[in-house]
């Protein structure tokens, strides 16, 4: 029989400390009076029945049924597994095999990975979920880049071709030739038993099933309710452990943070050896007009968790001092002006019905406005208008140029567009100078400490296995596998 405990490495004292009690060893033939060999070889501690030995198994008696015990405690313990949380043992036929658990090393490879990409100039790597258009990508990649950072999308997952086609051709400082693009639902993608190991993986998990105007309009009680978007931080968290990250960055709807879903998040990416920071961000603070909110998470792995405070990130550019700065010349006769007569009606109706739903209509005097969604070019009632200056019974909803700039998003996202994509592509994305100052203050944080981890966890690194083979995905030369099945 073949025993495997998961179990925290104890502290005695101040001393280490392995305690091991009943049926599992006595099945392996452990059995109280024997003597102990310790063997301390690589990143394991090895101990095995002997004529004489260091140890001596002791007993505990219960209810008449004696177990033996194996209590462990020695200087070597807290220089092998120094920083160890967990420990895997193995138990099987006289022998017991105690080494670091998996889950540390995968800590120490990925910090160490970074380390050495940051230490020789080489760009970080990035796994892009829920892609769309590519704005999140293009901030991120903006921010590293103002932190001396060079950066990549590895790879990304998109279910909408429109969007892919518009990011590959209009965010080409994102790619590479070796980058692997999917089009895909996320849930559809078959991830390999030796994934391609990255350094970020972003996502916007689709609020859908969060937002309050998605749960009204779905009648949904929980957000993981929703049929299509409810259960997409699995597949998100699974791209998560398995491409072994340094830092998971999160953006979502405000009302997201309070869901199931997130909860599980927070849960999980502790377990994976994470910290994660929150915090909402409001586009007017970070120098937009737009006035929308979005929860940003940022995991950081054990060992970089104290280069960054989310809290401490400040904006980066300033706002215009009103709408006007950012209208496009439209035409006092264009057809872009109209009267909007069911709209003004459904208003009525709203206010009668106690929903408290109003129209957004703006002169251009104003410092922000109001959230604008994925389907802006419907013109829905509760998102922003500008009123014609000199037909006021004439409204407009914001060109694709105008929106872009009032979230501060550049131009050359929306190249080539329809307007009904750019306003999709645009309205499902984020502030891009929060985000990308959230990705500058970051990439400062950890380039400022690249020298003192590299000293911190070269010991560690060098009581593992110098083939690598304690994780089985990282050679040490650069080689890559596929991230996905095929």
């Amino acid at each position: 029989m073949t025993i495997i405990i998961n179990t925290k490495l104890g502290d005695n004292r101040g001393k280490k400390r392995i305690w091991l009690e009943g049926q599992k060893l006595t099945r392996e033939g452990f059995e109280p009076g024997m003597k102990l060999n310790l063997e301390f070889k690589d990143s394991k501690l090895v101990l095995r029945v002997a004529d004489t030995g260091r140890y001596t198994i002791s007993r505990r008696e219960r209810n008449g049924k004696v177990s033996p015990i194996i209590d462990i405690m020695a200087q070597e313990l807290g220089t092998l597994f120094e920083g160890v949380e967990m420990l895997r043992i193995l138990i099987r036929k006289g022998s017991i095999v105690v080494m670091a658990h998996q889950q540390h090393e995968r800590v120490i490879e990925r910090v160490q990975r970074l380390v050495s990409k940051l230490e020789r100039g080489e760009p970080l790597s990035v796994c892009s979920l829920f892609h769309g258009g590519g704005v999140l990508d293009k901030a991120i990649h903006s921010g590293f880049m103002k932190a001396g950072i060079s950066s990549h999308v590895s790879v990304a997952v998109e279910i909408e071709e429109k969007y892919l086609e518009s990011s590959l051709r209009n965010n080409p400082e994102l790619w590479t030739d070796n980058s692997c693009v999917i089009e895909s639902p996320i849930e559809s993608v078959g991830l390999n038993r030796a994934p391609t190991q990255v350094d970020l993986v972003v996502g916007g998990i689709p609020c859908t099933g969060a937002s309050k105007s998605g749960r009204a309009k779905n009648k949904l009680q929980f957000a993981e309710s929703h049929e299509a978007a409810g259960s997409m931080f699995f597949s998100f968290l699974q791209f998560v452990s398995a491409a072994n990250p340094s830092m998971v960055l999160i953006e979502n709807v405000p009302e997201y943070a309070n869901t199931a879903s997130m909860e599980v998040i927070r849960s999980v990416l502790g377990s994976l050896g994470y910290n994660v920071q929150e915090r909402i961000l409001d586009g007017n603070e970070f120098g937009v007009l737009e006035k929308r909110k979005r929860l940003c998470a940022v995991a950081i792995s054990k060992g970089l968790e104290d280069l960054f405070d989310l809290d401490s990130v400040l904006p980066t550019r300033q706002v215009e001092p009103n709408i006007k700065e950012i209208l496009e010349p439209v035409p006092l006769d264009s057809d872009r002006w109209k009267s909007f007569d069911y709209l003004a009606d459904k208003e009525i109706r709203d206010k009668q019905a106690g929903k408290g739903f109003t129209r957004q209509l703006l002169t251009g005097e104003e410092t922000f406005c109001g959230t604008i969604g994925k389907d802006y070019a419907k013109c829905r009632s509760t998102e922003p208008f500008i009123v014609h200056p000199e037909v006021h019974s004439l409204s407009r909803i914001f060109t694709p140029v105008e929106h872009a700039r009032l979230k501060g998003i550049p131009m050359s996202v929306i190249d080539g567009l329809s307007d009904t994509t750019a306003h999709q592509i645009l309205g499902q994305s984020v502030v891009f100078p929060a985000f990308e100052a959230v990705a500058m203050y970051l990439g400062k944080g950890i380039s400022k400490a690249v020298h003192s981890l590299h000293n911190f966890y070269q010991p560690v690194l060098g009581k593992l296995p110098s083939d690598g083979s304690f994780l089985g995905v990282f050679a040490g030369n650069g080689a890559q596998r596929p991230l996905f099945a095929s």
